[in-house]
């Protein structure tokens, strides 16, 4: 156990060990009884460089023990490691080497919070979202088995993952192609009881031994020629096994299921992994792990230490003084308030819970709360069956989430016109978390589906408004806000909605000839005001991405020489491409400069750094307004 107050201790003999480890081939060198002191230097290393840095460490901490041992028993990165979603992979960079550049950990510049195929040649495959490892893995040992090539592929899947349809439809195709492939799933949300740890231990040997997998692979040739013998001789070894693990499931998808074992025993990792690897065939393993293992501020509270800012190692995370509310906030408050005047309405998660704002509604509200686990499909197609039946679902997902229920958004929601409301969080650029969670195509792929409404909040008070404006309208909506806090603008206490498809003027030039009119769309408003006063333009806040607001568009189009269009979103498809559609339509000969997120994926760094880089800041405005108006003259 790291003992929080002695992280901040000497450092010439904190890692004395894990000094001499740049990459795996090096960690293969040392002897297996060195391992444990490996394991704790790693331990400490990782703590107190996210607690510098920010970034998951719950999750990181539990997977120490697990990440020593596939390196050090497979040839990586010869053999293929694929880790699902990336929460879990900081000792796995460390032991790449990376450890270096872990000081910029999630930076402008630095290295990925997930793995990423451009960074090292040990990251097999780009992750952020969940439960992609299983596909990925499948179609690398059957790559290798096409070319003719001797290697091991392994998928390291969570047990929150493993509730996503995708991991099932892996499971299922991997099961009949027989390809050599193991499967491991890190379940950290429950543990082993001391008094039973030795015998699963010993059964997890014994299942993964060459001479009981012999044995079995020769007895199913013997009695094949018997069915009703073979059958009860499956039965046999499923009960026996089944009195002790709970493998039939995987059994019956075509693995052969090992475990459970203590996935922080390297004592029963290493022998167990060295038996596995020489098995053809579907393997599936499963290991216990325990949030924020090594660290008892993390063990006492995983949630809290899951995705942390800089912190002080040896005191934990200390409660400040109260921050500007966010918009994930002002949605959480909302959704209480209307939970209370509208027994109807029904939330809605995707296993965010925290991260959406539900907590509060989930404590107050737990039987109209839902929490569908990782299942973004599920939950879109499950809140549109709510509608049928005249409920009113709320479902609080993020931008990129969404994206895995666009099917069931057009064919199950849409195209049937029901009332389901979409809070999309994480609108636009997310910061450290990068290109993998970056909400920078929503409207793009939102404003084309018809029958939706969809809206953009400026600040905090107008995404109340616009949470009820969405809510009570009848047919499917959707609210997209950014990550974080807004301009400040504290919300009312009333649930007062706005008239759908309007937008406002916020600021009229003061020009008397023909100026320029900045058209904004939600948190590009804060910029465009700013620049709007060393330009003297008009500034319309849109609001409304669909329907947009004609007659504004119409009206400053006839009153200005420029229109700028304004978005924290891709520009093709997104909203200024809708104002440029219906110029088009209307005859409108304004030229019409759009402003927004190239056509690139964006890496990590701090937001509003990368927003002044892209030219999405008050300067950047200017400047660019500035080049269009001497192009145009």
């Amino acid at each position: 156990m790291v003992n929080p107050t002695k992280i901040m201790s000497d450092h010439s003999n904190k890692f004395a060990l894990l000094d001499t480890i740049n990459l795996p081939a090096e960690l293969r060198q040392l002897e297996r009884k060195d391992l444990p002191q490996l394991a704790d230097e790693l331990r400490g290393f990782l703590i107190e460089s996210v607690s510098k840095t920010g970034g998951h460490l719950s999750s990181n901490l539990g997977t120490i023990e697990l990440t020593i041992a596939l390196h050090y028993i497979f040839d990586t990165p010869h053999d293929r490691l694929v880790w699902d979603v990336g929460h879990q992979t900081y000792a796995h960079k460390i032991l790449t080497g990376r450890r270096a550049g872990m000081a910029r950990l999630r930076m402008l510049d630095g290295v990925s919070g997930f793995p990423r195929r451009t960074e090292s040649e040990y990251d097999t495959f780009g992750v952020g979202h969940s439960s992609t490892s299983i596909s990925a893995a499948l179609g690398m040992a059957v790559a290798a088995r096409s070319k003719g090539e001797r290697r091991r592929v392994v998928a390291v899947i969570g047990d929150g993952a493993m509730s996503a349809g995708q991991a099932f439809e892996a499971l299922n195709n991997a099961g009949v192609i027989d390809a050599n492939l193991l499967v491991i799933l890190n379940d950290n949300d429950m543990s082993i009881s001391p008094p039973v740890g030795a015998l699963n231990k010993y059964l997890a040997r014994l299942f993964s031994g060459r001479t009981f997998n012999a044995a079995r692979r020769a007895g199913e040739k013997v009695l094949s020629v018997m069915p009703s013998m073979l059958e009860f001789a499956k039965r046999a070894e499923e009960h026996v096994k089944g009195m002790i693990v709970p493998g039939t499931l995987f059994e019956e998808f075509g693995f052969n299921y090992i475990g459970p074992i203590d996935g922080h025993d390297l004592d029963s990792l290493i022998p167990t992994l060295e038996n596995l690897k020489l098995l053809d065939g579907p393997q599936f393993l499963h290991v216990i792990t325990r949030k924020g293992q090594g660290y008892k501020l993390a063990e006492a509270d995983p949630i809290l230490y899951h995705g942390v800012s800089k912190f002080d190692a040896a005191g934990g995370i200390q409660a400040g003084k109260a921050a500007q509310l966010t918009y994930t906030q002002v949605f959480g408050d909302w959704l209480c308030d209307m939970a209370a005047q509208d027994s109807r309405l029904i939330g809605i998660t995707p296993a965010m819970r925290e991260g959406s704002g539900l907590v509060r509604f989930a404590q107050e509200y737990p039987d109209r709360y839902h929490d569908v686990g990782i299942a973004e499909q599920h939950a879109m197609t499950f809140a549109a069956g709510l509608a049928c039946e005249g409920m009113k679902p709320v479902l609080a997902i993020y931008s990129t989430f969404l994206q895995r229920a666009y099917d069931q958004l057009i064919h199950d929601v849409a195209l049937q016109n029901l009332p389901v409301m979409l809070a999309i969080d994480r609108g636009g650029l997310v910061g450290a978390d990068g290109a993998t969670h970056n909400g920078a195509f929503d409207l793009s792929y939102l404003a084309c589906i018809p029958n939706l409404l969809v809206m953009t909040p400026s600040d905090e008070n107008e995404c109340r408004k616009m949470l009820t404006t969405a809510y009570r309208h009848d047919g499917p909506s959707a609210v997209r806000y950014p990550r974080g806090s807004g301009p400040g603008m504290p919300p009312d206490s009333t649930l007062d909605s706005l008239p759908i498809g309007k937008g406002e003027v916020r600021r009229h030039t003061g020009k008397s000839a023909q100026g320029v009119a900045l058209l904004a769309f939600g948190s590009m408003l804060t910029p465009a005001l700013a620049a709007a006063e060393i330009l003297d333009a008009t500034v319309a806040n849109m609001r409304f991405v669909k329907p947009l607001d004609h007659q504004l568009v119409g009206m400053l189009a006839e009153k200005h020489a420029l229109l700028v269009s304004i978005e924290e979103n891709t520009l093709i498809g997104g909203a200024g491409a809708e104002i440029a559609r219906y110029l088009e339509e209307m005859g409108l000969k304004t030229p019409l400069l759009r402003l927004g997120l190239p056509d690139r994926f964006i890496d990590h760094g701090d937001a509003a750094v990368l927003l002044a880089q892209l030219g999405l800041d008050g300067a950047g405005i200017v400047s660019s307004v500035n080049k269009a108006l001497l192009d145009n003259s």
